[in-house]
């Protein structure tokens, strides 16, 4: 008798992906957790020839004879980001990843984020979830994987530039595996976000008894035990971009930076301990991008594969956070340690977070089934 060739998928919009979990950044650290275990397993694949890479991205072009086409503006980004995760997940999904400044003019965020998870073996949809929150916990998620190998556990004071989406899911992974945070610094450039920011951390989070605007780099970074830089900027000039100096850090300060950021030469010495969340998704953008690349991906860890080309940097300064992870590398070596990890974000993280926060919803009942075909017309 031949199966039945029904295909239906459950539409997760925003609402139910609260109510299905998306928000709990606890979990959310654990499972992203796995993640790395895998990536260093290699039970992945991603695109690109490495299958490492972020994602297909189309660009637009500066001068179009098509009056309609849309011009390149500050972060118009149209990207398809698909992934396959084994382990307990053995899903395959995409992310659907739409961009632009622009949008903020008209009320919206600065990105609109769909998700579509896909059976492993048949390809045939099982979810079509909203992720904008999705893609935000998981990002956050990686900041606090790495706060949990890295960082001094008894970290009290984090320092934030860019009071944004990303500050506030980075801090909830922070609280989430530092426990004794009661202090935090921000810098912001509009009063708006900021005071949005504050808000938020008097309503969430209770125990941080101390928050401080600042209005330097430097005195965000001086007396931070944990540092995140969240802002998004324009891209192409990296001396333009947030730079870290070596003199403002003090022993034993974890750097998680997932947004636009530089350093100055002396955090180039070998001391200064460089980890990338995996190693292949920045050779792949390496790859795919003009040189040097920090000009065109203005995350740390490029900076990195620029000083790697050049001989600035040697190869086994570079670490990498899934073999930390699974117990092949160590993680903080002592309580002096300075170390910077670079976050560039996955569609495997995606795949991940998205299959837990879909299987919650089965259990929950959750979202709107749809039906794709009581029978293909085709096939």
């Amino acid at each position: 008798m031949n199966a039945s060739t029904k295909i239906d998928f459950v539409y997760l919009s925003e609402p139910d992906m609260v109510r299905a979990g998306v928000t709990d950044m606890p979990s959310c650290v654990d499972t992203i957790e796995e993640v790395f275990g895998l990536l260093y397993h290699n039970d992945y694949r991603m695109a690109g020839a490495n299958n490492s890479s972020h994602g297909a991205l189309m660009v637009f072009p500066e001068n179009s004879p098509f009056p309609d086409m849309p011009k390149p503006t500050a972060d118009r980004r149209y990207m398809a980001m698909p992934a396959y995760l084994g382990g307990r997940f053995r899903m395959v999904g995409m992310k659907c990843y739409g961009s632009n400044a622009e949008n903020r003019d008209k009320g919206l965020p600065r990105s609109i984020l769909m998700f579509m998870l896909n059976d492993a073996d048949t390809a045939a949809p099982l979810a079509f979830m909203s992720a904008n929150l999705l893609s935000a916990y998981r990002t956050g998620a990686v900041a606090g994987v790495g706060a949990r190998h890295l960082a001094r556990q008894d970290s009290r004071v984090v320092g934030i530039l860019g009071p944004g989406v990303m500050a506030r899911t980075s801090l909830a992974a922070f609280m989430a595996v530092c426990p004794q945070i009661d202090t935090v610094k921000i810098k912001g450039r509009g009063q708006h976000n900021l005071q949005a920011f504050l808000v938020w951390v008097a309503e969430t989070f209770p125990q941080i008894t101390r928050v401080q605007v600042v209005d330097s780099l430097e005195a965000l970074v001086r007396d931070s035990d944990i540092v995140t830089f969240c802002a998004s900027g324009v891209v192409s000039d990296p001396s333009t971009y947030p730079t870290v100096r070596r003199e403002w850090l003090r022993p034993g300060t974890f750097l998680s930076m997932p947004a636009t950021c530089n350093m100055d030469q002396a955090m180039e010495a070998a001391d200064i301990r460089k980890v990338l969340d995996h190693t292949a998704l920045y050779e792949a953008w390496y790859d795919e991008v003009p040189k040097p690349s920090h000009a065109t991906v203005p995350m740390i860890g490029m900076r990195f594969m620029d000083l790697l080309a050049t001989g600035g940097m040697q190869r086994e300064q570079l670490e990498d956070l899934g073999a930390i992870v699974a117990g092949q590398a160590p993680g903080r070596r002592s309580e002096d340690d300075i170390i910077m990890l670079s976050v560039g974000g996955m569609p495997v993280e995606d795949v991940a977070w998205g299959t837990v926060v879909y299987r919650n919803a089965l259990e929950r009942g959750i979202g709107v089934r749809l039906n794709l075909w009581e029978q293909p017309a085709l096939r």
